[in-house]
């Protein structure tokens, strides 16, 4: 039993260990958080992300070339801004068909 247990607290001590590694980020990457090139780069890829009524012409994009090609920090900020901002399609209704009512119009055809 105390066998089983001990085994059992040294297993979450090492997932924890590993999840920490995950989760924080190294001394590096925190440095380049703080840099305006971050922030910018974060900016703009935030502003290049689609909203749900954004203009989707190709040149809707905000980048900086030189900036992205020579700034790891201006490409890490745009990258992680540009994830944070895209819209996942999820607009916080029920999805359609998975409520309690049945759907009249299935498909999205004309109704019956």
């Amino acid at each position: 039993m105390l066998f089983r247990s001990l085994r059992l607290v040294l297993a979450a001590l090492l997932l924890l260990t590993l999840t920490a590694c995950g989760l924080f980020a190294d001394k590096e990457t925190r440095a380049l958080r703080r840099t305006p090139e971050y922030q910018q780069g974060y900016s703009d890829g935030c502003n290049s992300a689609y909203g749900p009524d954004a203009n989707r012409r190709n040149d809707a994009m905000v980048r900086d070339a030189h900036l992205y090609s020579t700034s790891r920090a201006y490409r890490m900020g745009w990258g992680r801004g540009n994830g944070a901002c895209r819209p996942t399609g999820y607009n916080g209704g029920a999805m359609p068909g998975s409520g309690p009512i049945r759907d009249p119009n299935p498909g999205g055809g004309s109704i019956p």
